[in-house]
């Protein structure tokens, strides 16, 4: 057995862990790129690769910005040494699903730092801000797959019916109301930096588009409740779900009439970030089934 081989050995026993690992580590990474953009940090270093023209790491003379967007930069490196671990852990099994999922991961890291470095060379444009944060909760929602799917036997069940349509149709909601979300920070105060540019649109009629987006998901996801709990399946995620969009519209309303506390709007991103974390776990939960 190769040096490579000794490695995935070992590590192999310990996926479930580094899985999770996986999600936590996104889930963070969303909270400390809001951080950055609420702190007006998102140019603190002004280039990319590098921090500066001249150096990879902030100049003596730089202030606080840029040690916060150096420091969620250095979490790039993170997030790459887990994912790393969590792709030899995987590619033990020998399911080519978990394998290709876990390559997908591995992958999404370096994406995203190219994202965010376009980000940065665009002078944090609105709208690629928002692709950058949607990839982010994409990944998320994908290191919830690889956990059910690390539980799931091989072949793994899938079920179809009525309640998993309407599974699809909650999960294609929330992430309307996730995208509209990216829509109404782009055209909000919390741009990331002084100067950067907004989308334009006014953020008083896309926070009602948004809002009424919310109210779909809501009803829908009560909607799937009541069809779950009628098809004798299991309805713990749903509970999560339920909990999740109920605190995460309070934060939102609160934070909206408050005009906008950065405290509030980093716990909206978290809630942002669980939200796709919970609907994805339903979706799952209920198209291949435990038993």
């Amino acid at each position: 057995m190769g040096v490579i081989g000794a490695i995935i050995a070992a590590l192999a026993p310990r996926v479930r862990l580094f899985a999770w690992a996986t999600l936590v580590a996104n889930v963070v990474l969303v909270v400390t790129g809001g951080a950055v953009r609420l702190t007006d940090s998102g140019l603190g270093c002004p280039t990319w690769p590098r921090c500066t023209d001249s150096s990879f790491t902030p100049h003596r003379e730089l202030d606080l910005h840029s040690a916060i967007e150096f420091g969620n930069r250095m979490l790039t490196f993170v997030l790459v040494a887990v994912a790393v671990a969590t792709l030899l852990a995987a590619w033990a099994s020998r399911r080519r699903d978990v394998r290709m999922i876990a390559l997908v991961l591995a992958l999404g890291i370096p994406a995203q730092a190219v994202i965010g470095g376009i980000t940065v060379r665009t002078h944090l444009n609105p709208w690629v801000v928002s692709f950058h944060l949607l990839c982010s909760l994409a990944i998320i929602g994908l290191a919830v797959l690889f956990l059910h799917r690390l539980a799931t036997p091989d072949p793994r069940p899938v079920a179809r019916g009525a309640v998993v349509t309407l599974a699809w149709v909650t999960f294609a909601s929330a992430w309307v109301v996730l995208y509209l979300g990216t829509v109404v920070t782009g055209s909000g105060p919390h741009a990331g930096d002084e100067k950067a540019p907004r989308n334009g649109l006014d953020p008083l009629q896309v926070s009602q588009l948004h809002a009424d987006s919310v109210f779909l998901f809501l009803g829908l996801t009560v909607g799937l409740y009541f069809a779950v709990r009628a098809s004798g399946a299991t309805a713990r995620p749903l509970h999560v779900l339920v909990g999740v969009i109920l605190a995460q519209g309070a934060i939102g309303f609160v934070q909206y009439f408050t005009d906008l506390p950065i405290v509030l709007v980093g716990f909206h991103m978290l809630g942002a970030a669980l939200v796709s974390a919970a609907v994805t776990w339903v979706l799952v939960s209920l198209r291949e089934p435990l038993g």
